[in-house]
């Protein structure tokens, strides 16, 4: 496959959600599997619903994702401009094309006309389409049935008008979609698509055909909610004389039920985010939540979006950036809407977390220790060195907790006895694992542990299990209240381990305290 060239041609008005997130995917991985160029076109032509900080938003989220564009605004721009809003006079110059090749008209119709005659079809218990039926019985009004010096005299007075494709009557359109297959339409049911405005600003469907044959696009890759329009599309670039990309329309993203497309509001409802980073809402000031910030990684958001629609054909789960781009293909692209998993999407960030170094991990969570800590009221320390020592002290607390998490961010959770000794202590395990006698116990292990001077945790566990076969002491009456003394409740990794980390003052302190505490 030669010269493949996609686009992803978001529109500026909020946050990118997920399906966005995924088309930009797709088309990513096609055009690096074929050597091709990435597109992005930023397509604003509803300056109604434009929003100021939305593009830099699509920017910094393909940029985060690791699947940045390789043509558009600031960048190879072989074909720019790529903002519609700064396109306009091209969009005119071919909506005058179709006009005089008689493929569109003008249409002067005000809202009551219109209303009228929609409710004039109800009333007969019809669908009113403005198409080949009516467009010049005379009850509509349009360049078809007035004359050209009404029509120009319309247009300097100001009147308000649209221009409409003129579809075509009695015709059976035969379109290829590369995921569909062969699709027929027969064009009697297709209404007069409105293409361009009074205001000067075209619609969607002529704008995207036109950038699209001028920046020489092979292959629209898009989501499925644009399949009622490919008939449209396919018509406009028969009406200028171009040859047609090829086309491939992905399924939906359903929600976790499997019914209905995944929206902002079934993430609030469930408690997941359908944005790629946490986006504020300049106007509401309302925040909504993003993967990043939720603690994902990059490479487990680009891992799930891939398998929403796509299957390798394999049994592997986990692909990097890579070998998703060598294992792509179009042809394994399913038709049915792809249900969105909430818990399949922590399983991959699981999966790559342990997959990590202990050391990328641990830089990462040094990151947002220093901001937890300085925050932290029982904390001692106020921040946290990177530097050698407190690195390799990170590193090992890292190497005990990581199986245990799903998200960096849980790592505190995991490990906060490591660097605030406990407060309270969990009620349930006190009252079970706490007797009388076990302050008695508790004070002679403090003996035992003050007199070794190996504090690493092997040597620790090994006097300490010495102890308890000499003196006929079970376990159960010692280990469990040492951890509740250590970590505030009976989670956490091996015992020893944490002793040692702490430092036999530090494991004195805490058994004593708990000792007074309980």
């Amino acid at each position: 496959m030669t010269n493949v060239r996609v686009r992803f041609a978001p529109s500026p008005t909020g946050p990118l959600h997920i399906g966005g997130v995924r088309t930009a995917l797709f088309n990513y991985l096609f055009a690096k599997k074929h050597n091709g160029t990435f597109v992005l076109r930023i397509e604003d032509t509803d300056q109604n619903r434009y929003v100021a900080n939305a593009e830099e938003y699509i920017n910094e989220s393909l940029n985060w994702l690791e699947i940045p564009f390789d043509e558009g605004v600031g960048r190879n721009e072989k074909f720019g401009p790529y903002r519609q809003s700064e396109r306009k006079d091209i969009y005119k110059k071919h909506i005058q094309e179709l006009l005089d090749s008689g493929n569109a008209y003008y249409a002067f119709d005000s809202a009551e006309d219109l209303d009228r005659e929609r409710k004039g079809h109800e009333e007969e218990g019809k669908t009113f389409i403005y198409n080949w039926h009516n467009r010049e019985k005379g009850r509509l009004v349009n360049s078809l049935v007035l004359t050209s010096d009404e029509v120009e005299q319309r247009i300097k007075n100001g009147d308000k008008y649209v221009v409409r494709f003129k579809s075509p009557q009695g015709e059976t359109l035969l379109m290829n979609d590369i995921i569909r297959g062969e699709i027929k339409i027969d064009t009697n049911v297709l209404d007069d698509k409105i293409l361009f405005k009074s205001d000067g600003m075209p619609t969607y469907h002529l704008a995207n055909i036109v950038d699209d044959h001028l920046m020489e696009i092979s292959h629209v890759i898009r989501g499925e909610e644009w399949l009622p329009s490919m008939a449209l599309h396919v018509l406009l670039y028969k009406a200028f004389g171009w040859n047609t990309p090829e086309f491939a329309h992905l399924p939906l993203i359903l929600k976790p039920t499997g019914k209905g497309k995944l929206s902002k509001r079934d993430g609030d409802k469930l408690g997941f985010p359908v944005f790629p980073l946490a986006y504020t809402n300049e106007e509401t000031g309302e925040v909504s939540r993003g993967y990043k910030e939720d603690g994902y990684f990059p490479e487990t958001v680009l891992n799930f979006l891939a398998f929403l629609g796509w299957n390798p054909g394999t049994e592997q789960e986990i692909f990097s950036l890579q070998e998703l781009v060598e294992s792509f293909d179009l042809d394994r692209v399913n038709k049915s809407g792809a249900r969105f998993d909430p818990d399949k999407t922590k399983w991959y960030n699981q999966q790559y977390l342990q997959s990590k170094s202990d050391g990328e991990l641990a830089k990462i969570y040094a990151s947002k220790l220093n901001v937890i800590l300085n925050e932290c009221e029982e904390s001692k320390m106020r921040s946290f060195d990177f530097a050698q020592d407190d690195k390799k002290y990170l590193l090992k607390i890292v190497g005990l907790i990581k199986e245990r998490a799903t998200f960096v961010n849980d790592f505190w959770d995991l490990s906060k006895f490591f660097f605030v000794a406990p407060t309270e202590y969990d009620a349930k395990a006190s009252k079970k694992q706490w007797k009388p006698e076990t302050g008695s116990l508790m004070q002679q292990l403090v003996g035992v542990l003050s007199k070794i001077n190996d504090y690493s945790s092997s040597n620790i566990e090994t006097v300490v299990k010495e102890w308890l076969t000499t003196n006929e002491l079970g376990f159960g009456k010692v280990m469990p209240p040492f951890r509740l003394a250590l970590v505030g409740t009976m989670s956490g990794p091996h015992l020893f381990d944490i002793a040692e980390m702490l430092g036999k003052e530090e494991t004195i302190n805490r058994i004593e305290k708990a000792i007074i505490s309980l």
